[in-house]
């Protein structure tokens, strides 16, 4: 791997803030993002990506880059799930395998536009349908997470929960509604248009990511302590397998795409985990899983690993 590339990465000011939220936890400071800012921020960076990928969408023609970035997304947020489950329940059980296995299958918004500001430092484009491909991950890995404790659970706990509701409840998620609405109006919008709030949703970007990233470093910092009674198991699987997901798809989109920056894009996305759609979902769908398993696995663990050295590893194998 290039040194250089991961140091550069490192240095990154976003990343840098992340590491500072984590080392503010560790040292026990007051320091916090009040939670009404937090949400704000959230809702800002979805709007903002999402309205650049459809301003992006409306210029792209449409072709197989898109049929096989929407055909590959869909099926990692399908297999993924499914060799998890099967790995995980060796050492877990089978309601907390289901969620983790749905974590994994689906993606972080977060470490998607992360990896958006890594490819503008490298100055690497990429498509805007790339925002609706991780937009259409999100539902699939539920699901398929959902039916897996359905057929392999002792308990009934999800019997009378249908497949329409966990479907419709993943779908109008928050953070996924936003992100698809606001690629459909960036679609929609002129050019003339979208010059308007061009201030709002591209020149302050960086600036609301990093203070983003800081809370996220604040927040991994308290999860990371919840995670450690669980043992060595969980901790290595949110290390290791996340990068072999990456580094596979990395590989193996090479025969389909050709856009470095979808590409890594696409890789990013099948080696994040959900901590934000997948706990909303099982939360109702699957109240017996353990939020206080999957929920750490992926943002104190995952995403750090992610955006440090997940990033270079899958971008030098792409080169």
């Amino acid at each position: 791997m290039n040194i250089d590339l991961l140091i550069e990465n490192l240095k990154n000011p976003a990343l840098l803030f992340f590491i500072l939220g984590f080392i503010a936890i560790r040292l026990e400071s007051d320091l916090r993002i009040p939670e009404n800012s937090s949400k704000f921020i959230s809702i800002y960076l979805l709007f903002s990506i999402g309205f650049k990928g459809g301003q992006e969408l409306a210029h792209s023609t449409f072709d197989m880059e898109i049929v096989w970035s929407v055909i590959l997304g869909i099926l990692s947020a399908v297999v993924i799930p499914i060799y998890s489950f099967f790995l995980l329940k060796r050492k877990l059980s089978i309601e907390n395998s289901g969620a983790i296995a749905a974590a994994y299958g689906s993606v972080s918004a977060v470490t998607f536009v992360t990896t958006i500001s890594f490819l503008e430092l490298q100055n690497i484009s990429f498509s805007g349908h790339m925002v609706a491909v991780m937009a259409l991950m999100e539902a699939p890995a539920i699901i398929v997470g959902v039916i897996l404790i359905r057929l392999f659970s002792q308990q009934k706990t999800i019997e009378n929960y249908s497949i329409l509701k966990i479907f419709k409840h993943s779908v109008t998620n928050g953070s996924v509604l936003l992100i698809i609405g606001s690629l459909i109006i960036g679609f929609i919008s002129s050019e003339q248009q979208a010059m308007g709030i061009k201030p709002f949703t591209t020149d302050i970007f960086k600036g609301f990511l990093a203070i983003f990233l800081l809370d996220m470093g604040i927040s991994s910092g308290k999860k990371l302590k919840d995670l450690t009674k669980f043992g060595r198991f969980t901790f290595l699987f949110a290390i290791i397998f996340p990068l072999l997901n990456g580094c596979i798809m990395a590989v193996l989109s090479q025969f389909f795409l050709n856009e470095i920056g979808d590409r890594l894009l696409l890789s990013i996305l099948a080696a994040s985990a959900s901590y934000i759609a997948v706990p909303a979902a099982m939360k109702i769908s699957v109240p017996s899983a353990n939020p206080g398993l999957y929920i750490p696995m992926a943002i104190a663990i995952t995403f750090p690993i992610n955006i440090t050295i997940g990033i270079p590893i899958y971008f030098q194998l792409i080169l």
